[in-house]
């Protein structure tokens, strides 16, 4: 959740709404923080970043109380001559994508800068998992000379003043001695070179995910032409934001034009190409409980920024938290408008119980906790970066398609995620003893969807001299307080030191692991300190 603060006159000038305003902006689906006579405070929902900004705010609800209407439509010129950025190979380990823009025909004052930076830095945050997944930068394109080339180098070969500091320094002493640099230091720690972009006259505009360049990275009121790039790891992403940023600044009344990427191949961006997706009237019908029409949803689409067409939504660029059609099916139901849904109480009487695997869970949680672990939740989600550490082999996991983020894999365990727990808690006091108690995926053919469901728990213990001994006491009190006994039995795993590992055993059954965490897997992670762990399936400890 983010907060945006609109001022109540530059709002009024853009909106005229009449009438009780915190509930037209709730009726358009926009959470309200505050409506006063000086400021418009909104609460905006993770799965929206276009409305982010001012523009993005404006933008929807002219949409939607009726002024403009249907899809809006962002001309991209084509590229003009060195309007292109050359992606060295040297990015590939440390930040191997960007996507950049130009637009021209800005017209800034105190107050346009302010909501630029704002929405950079709301992106930044949201989208950006606080510029681990992507960074932005936006530039003066006076400043610069084109082309711009985009490589990486190491730290001490980097040298130019960053934004707001007084004098030159390299890109280790960045980290250490700006303070935007010691904030986001842990993004660049450990890699042995850091990325740059670089104009054609060997000028830094920036070193991402930092910070920027104060001679060629700081927008003035006297800059009328920016070039725009978001950097990360994941193409797909950094569009999706390139076009949110680039569509706001054309709302300034900016020109957009596109830019020539070269990976070894051409690319164009920004796509500002509508997406299009298919749409069932009877599924819309289903879901929100109406009798609508086609002509129906050819009035209230247009209200959310699409076009429709014969069961086709065409779909505004901008739009990130598109991914499916139960998406476009809930802005049909706000566009209908919530208030004017009838509520009804469905015609089953049912009772409710707790399940077993429930009431087991809660048994485990009250006994973990009490001899002092801490119980932690992950995703579902991994990515193959994090796959990879575990030294897990790919076939098996359940991939996701089309995947919009970095995180495609459902997880096949929870010791990789307790492992992502201990490394992002490096700074924190030890021993670090953690459980997590949830839901594993597999494939498996026999299934109506080809993936297996198992409920596990991990167990996770770090400390400077921890050993097998620890994790087993563990074990042993959990089975002795659930009346169950177990047994183990030596066996090799590569998360594992050899030797130092066995299989949990349940009716000579084999339903978990135990051991000591291998040192190269613990490297991977950035794991300094010795780490015992044991996962084991609980459904079997059911029967």
């Amino acid at each position: 959740m983010a907060t945006l603060t609109i001022s109540r006159k530059e709002f009024d000038k853009n909106v005229k709404l009449s009438g009780d305003i915190s509930e037209k902006l709730m009726n358009a689906g926009i959470a309200v923080d505050t409506v006063n006579e000086n400021e418009v405070i909104l609460d905006i929902t993770a799965n929206r970043p276009d409305l982010l900004s001012v523009q993005g705010i404006f933008r929807h609800l002219q949409a939607y109380y009726g002024k403009e209407k249907g899809l809006k439509e962002y001309k991209v010129e084509k590229p003009e001559k060195n309007f292109k950025v050359i992606i060295d190979k040297s990015v590939k380990d440390v930040r191997p994508f960007t996507v950049c823009a130009i637009v021209k025909n800005l017209k800034f004052d105190e107050e346009k800068i302010k909501q630029i930076i704002d929405m950079q830095e709301k992106l930044h945050n949201t989208v950006g998992r606080n510029r681990k997944k992507l960074a932005i930068g936006i530039y003066p394109l006076e400043k610069i000379t084109l082309p711009i080339k985009f490589e990486a180098k190491k730290p001490n070969d980097i040298k130019f003043q960053p934004l707001e500091f007084p004098r030159e320094i390299t890109g280790l002493q960045i980290l250490s001695q700006h303070p935007t640099g010691r904030d986001y230091a842990k993004l660049l720690e450990g890699k042995n070179k850091f990325p740059i972009f670089v104009d054609a006259k060997g000028k830094v505009l920036s070193m991402p995910p930092i910070i920027n360049s104060h001679e060629t990275g700081k927008v003035s009121y006297d800059t009328k032409e920016v070039f725009v790039e978001c950097s990360g790891f994941d193409f797909e992403v950094l569009q999706k934001v390139l076009n949110i940023i680039v569509t706001t600044l054309a709302d300034l009344g900016g020109k957009i034009y596109a830019m020539e990427l070269d990976y070894g191949k051409k690319v164009i961006t920004p796509n500002l190409e509508p997406e299009r997706m298919k749409l069932s009237l009877e599924n819309a019908n289903k879901l929100i409980g109406l009798d609508l029409t086609e002509k129906d949803l050819q009035n209230l689409l247009p209200k959310m920024g699409y076009d429709y067409s014969k069961g086709v939504v065409s779909i505004p660029a901008y739009r990130v938290d598109i991914l499916h059609e139960v998406d476009i099916i809930e802005d049909v139901a706000v566009a209908y408008g919530y208030e004017n849904l009838t509520p009804e109480i469905p015609k089953v009487a049912t009772i409710g119980e707790e399940s077993p695997i429930s009431k087991l869970k809660n048994r485990i949680t009250n006994i973990l906790a009490s001899v002092g672990l801490l119980e932690v939740s992950s995703l579902h989600l991994n990515t193959k970066d994090e796959i990879k550490k575990a030294n897990y082999d790919f076939k098996d996991f359940v991939e996701v398609e089309q995947s919009k983020t970095e995180y495609n894999c459902l997880r096949i365990d929870l010791l990789t995620n307790i492992l992502k727990i201990i490394s992002q808690n490096s700074d924190a006091t030890y021993p670090q003893k953690v459980f997590e108690l949830g839901t594993v995926f597999g494939l498996d053919s026999k299934t109506e969807t080809g993936i297996a469901e198992k409920e596990r728990l991990a167990v996770g213990i770090v400390d400077e001299s921890v050993n097998f001994t620890e994790a087993k006491q563990v074990l042993d009190y959990l089975f002795k307080m659930l009346g169950k006994e177990y047994s183990l039995e030596e066996t090799e795993n590569t998360n594992f030191i050899s030797g130092r590992a066995g299989n949990i055993l349940v009716n000579g059954k084999q339903i978990g692991y135990v051991g000591e965490i291998a040192p190269r897997v613990l490297k991977n992670w950035n794991i300094n300190m010795p780490v015992v762990a044991l996962e084991l399936n609980i459904e079997s400890l059911l029967n």
